[in-house]
């Protein structure tokens, strides 16, 4: 059977399991609250780092005895060096609590100060007196959100300049292969496979900048307004002493002036930034889809594109390959538009001096993060990559297109041009044919005008 120690807080003894390092307002929270994910581990690591460096503030400024301070850095530092499977088994509370983020502050008090008392018995280490002086969970856990949302940022940023990478490949080695376009999901005039390409590129080299430029919003902390935004209880100096420590520590611009009252209240930036993850998430839905639809068939579909075979496609049909890397960004994209609306109004949701949907919103904005920087990879990695064209069947499209009597219209006017290419569709006729056929043109003619490469502009760009 599992042994238990017996803690007591303002409500009175708590029964917690012996090896645990947590305390008993953990322990009532992790009876309380039992559903949903647990609180992400990197904001459990950056919580861990601000204990550190506020010991040290309070040490700096006199607040804390140098023993004190000592031994608070020292269970963090132990603390921080666990790997995730390890450090996760003492922060066992999940999304779903007090909306503040309280309980989850008080889990990472509480575990360094045991873990302090088990390093030296001789020095009182108490959750809320020593590990959270200065602070309060409606100032500490918001700057741990805009600490882990802004760091979390840097991977997904880099999947986002491989993908681009991988794209830009594809744009520089199809600039000349001549393809039908389509507008309305009907032929259009020809371009290269490259400019199509193009067009990805850019819309996520525009993503890439609205997410660059909006990120340092999420530099902005709050710490130091403590309670409601007044820093009652909070010596002076004490968050710019923090700052200096976790801008060291992170290599970073963080700062605390900042209006409390604002910080404690609105989630503003994570809302701002979360928006450009979503019309990220459109982007790359668009681009998905158009690859996984060019790609269609072999036989039956567009046919203009070749994927990689990643694995089978069927667990019926033999040989089928399907756009698997396509569909799992697309998922992926589906969920962080949902997230948007999840984290668009858990910020409006600032009641008075504080907003309690804390958790939800840094769990929803990491979770985007998360998806969008694996699925973007694989589909980097495992589609665009190997993703060739078919040219023998881009170029049966554009010879059959009608809409490249588009070229014929400056020379013989629209409404003859029009009555070629509606001629041609009612005869099933090729374009050449049907204009022959009108004594508009001669063949000389045809062949000089309706050039497929010279229609694409791709020599001028």
């Amino acid at each position: 059977m599992t042994s238990f120690r017996i803690e007591e807080d303002t409500l009175g003894p708590v029964k917690i399991p012996a090896d645990a390092l947590w305390g008993p307002q953990t322990e009532r929270s992790r009876h309380n609250f039992k559903t949903g994910k647990k609180i992400p581990l990197a904001l459990i690591r950056v919580l861990i780092e601000l204990k550190k460096a506020a010991a040290q503030a309070n040490g700096a400024l006199g607040q804390l005895t140098s023993d004190k301070t000592d031994i608070m850095v020292a269970a963090a530092d132990k603390l921080l060096g666990l790997t995730d499977e390890k450090l996760e088994r003492d922060f066992p509370l999940h999304i779903y609590q007090t909306g503040s983020g309280t309980q989850t502050n008080m889990n990472v008090n509480e575990v360094i100060a045991n873990l302090a008392a088990r390093m030296d018995n001789t020095i009182t280490i108490r959750p809320n007196d020593e590990v959270n002086h200065g602070q309060s969970s409606n100032d500490i856990f918001p700057t741990a959100m805009n600490i882990t949302a802004y760091l979390e940022l840097a991977q997904l940023i880099a999947g986002l300049e491989h993908l681009i990478a991988e794209l830009d490949e594809k744009r520089k080695k199809y600039w000349r292969t001549v393809k039908i376009g389509r507008t309305h999901l009907q032929d259009a005039t020809p371009l290269t496979f490259g400019q199509e390409v193009s067009g990805w590129v850019s819309m996520l080299q525009h993503d890439l900048q609205f997410i660059q430029a909006l990120r340092p919003s999420l530099l902005e902390l709050p710490l130091g307004g403590t309670a409601v935004g007044t820093g009652m209880n909070a010596a002076p100096g004490f968050a710019a002493a923090v700052a200096t420590r976790i801008n060291t520590r992170y290599h970073s611009d963080f700062t605390v002036k900042s209006n409390k009252f604002y910080g404690l209240s609105a989630h503003s930036a994570l809302n701002a930034v979360h928006g450009a993850l979503k019309t990220l998430a459109s982007d790359l839905l668009k681009i998905a889809n158009d690859v996984r639809f060019l790609a269609s068939g072999p036989r039956a579909g567009y046919g203009e594109l070749h994927i990689p075979a990643n694995e089978p496609g069927s667990s019926i049909m033999p040989g089928k390959i399907n756009p698997t890397q396509a569909e799992a960004l697309t998922m992926a994209a589906l969920r962080v538009m949902g997230n948007d609306t999840v984290i668009t109004t858990a910020a409006s949701q600032g009641n008075f001096e504080m907003n309690v949907f804390k958790p939800l919103i840094i769990e929803t904005f990491l979770e985007s993060v998360e998806v969008l920087e694996g699925t973007m990879k694989g589909f980097a990695d495992k589609m665009i990559h190997g993703l060739t064209v078919n040219e023998k069947r881009m170029s049966e499209l554009v010879a059959d297109s009608l809409m490249t009597v588009t070229a014929l219209s400056p020379h013989i006017g629209y409404h003859a041009s029009a009555k070629i290419a509606q001629q041609a569709e009612k005869e099933g006729t090729t374009l050449k044919e049907a204009a022959l056929k009108s004594g508009k043109v001669t063949a000389e003619q045809f062949d000089l005008w309706v050039d497929p490469l010279k229609m694409t502009n791709s020599e001028g760009q």
